[in-house]
């Protein structure tokens, strides 16, 4: 890395830091207010661990955003000053003279991503604990899984789950269906409520249904409580009880292996899985369509303008994102596909005005 390279990537890394900083105080400013304003009697102290645990979420969607700023200011700053003329004038393109940025992004996103993997699932879980306990104030609601139904399979086993807790250790609605080798049907139970502790299961409130070849009719017995053993397999079931945002990338893929084995519908899961590898090149996406709006620009005026366009850029993306996710989760589209397109349309469209600068 020589001195230019040196200079671009600390005017880069400014400009970044503080974009960053802009974005992550009106947003939680907003944000705030508007939860103030629909949660009353809220402590300080509640609502400064709220946005604690609240900020790796944020950071993690606002680093593309970043990128974006820090690039298109990083070069108009440059343009304005006639350093980029110079640097055209020794024979370096537009492209070379990014080069540093481009590398600092990749390595941001990286970043980015790996630390949100493992940061991003815990304080999830900890600020929707705050969120329900302490803000709203309806504990039970935290309780309830946002996926209406769950169906698993273990090795002997296929059962049905209405609602899950977020931590996996509580059930209601529960239908189970025991097989044996050959899998004909030979017990089924149901319970209202069901508390998970491993492989150990308490019911509660239910019935088992005994269907034997020596009897034409099945017999079904009811029961207050009845304790079950259930397969080690059945451990997994603790990461149905989460979104794809509480669970890590290795969690979810795991999941979705799972519940495709069982031959259950893993669409909406795939769909996240692929997008969270794809938004990670997101501010690299965002950093090329940048560079060719950086340059060109009259002095006076030219950095209002290109913060601007660099909004206008940010809306675009998540309007493609956004759209994509929804068409995947809907089956539309493939989940690889509505993860990627995004990244690809936009990715192309920067290639198109690279080239068209001829620098």
């Amino acid at each position: 890395m020589n001195r230019i390279d040196r200079y671009t990537s600390w005017l880069f890394i400014g400009y970044f830091i503080g974009g960053l900083l802009i974005f992550l105080t009106l947003f939680t400013a907003v944000d705030a207010m508007s939860t103030l304003s629909s949660y009353k009697n809220v402590a300080p102290g509640t609502l400064l661990n709220y946005y604690l645990y609240s900020f790796p979420e944020i950071i993690s969607k606002l680093l593309p955003v970043a990128c974006l700023m820090g690039t298109i200011l990083t070069l108009t700053s440059l343009n304005k000053a006639n350093e980029l003329v110079a640097l055209f004038a020794s024979g370096m393109s537009l492209l070379r003279i990014s080069t540093p940025l481009l590398s600092l992004v990749i390595v941001l996103s990286a970043v980015g991503y790996a630390a949100g993997d493992r940061l991003i699932p815990a304080a999830t879980r900890e600020k929707n604990y705050i969120f329900y306990y302490d803000i709203k104030k309806e504990p039970h609601r935290f309780s309830t899984v946002k996926t209406n139904k769950i169906w698993y399979r273990t090795k002997d086993s296929i059962f049905n789950i209405k609602t899950l807790s977020a931590q996996g250790d509580k059930a209601q609605g529960l239908t189970m269906y025991v097989f044996n080798e050959a899998w004909d049907l030979v017990q089924m139970m149901t319970a209202h409520d069901v508390e998970i502790k491993g492989t150990q299961w308490l019911l509660e409130n239910g019935t088992v249904t005994i269907f034997s070849k020596d009897s034409s009719f099945p017999l079904t017995t009811q029961f207050k409580t009845k304790s079950i053993v259930m397969a080690e397999d059945s451990k997994d079931l603790q990461s149905a009880g989460q979104t794809s945002s509480m669970m890590t990338q290795k969690e979810l893929e795991h999941f979705i292996n799972k519940n495709k084995e069982a031959g259950l519908d893993t669409i909406a899961y795939e769909v996240d899985y692929h997008s969270k590898i794809s938004f990670a090149f997101a501010g690299l996406v965002m950093c090329l369509l940048g560079i060719p709006f950086s340059v060109g620009r009259a002095r006076s005026g030219g950095t209002m303008l290109n913060v601007g366009i660099c909004l206008a850029l940010v809306f675009a993306y998540y309007v493609l994102y956004s759209s994509g996710i929804t068409l995947g989760q809907h089956g539309t589209l493939p989940p690889l596909a509505a993860a990627w397109a995004p990244n690809i349309l936009m990715g192309l469209l920067a290639l198109v005005l690279l080239k068209r600068t001829k620098r």
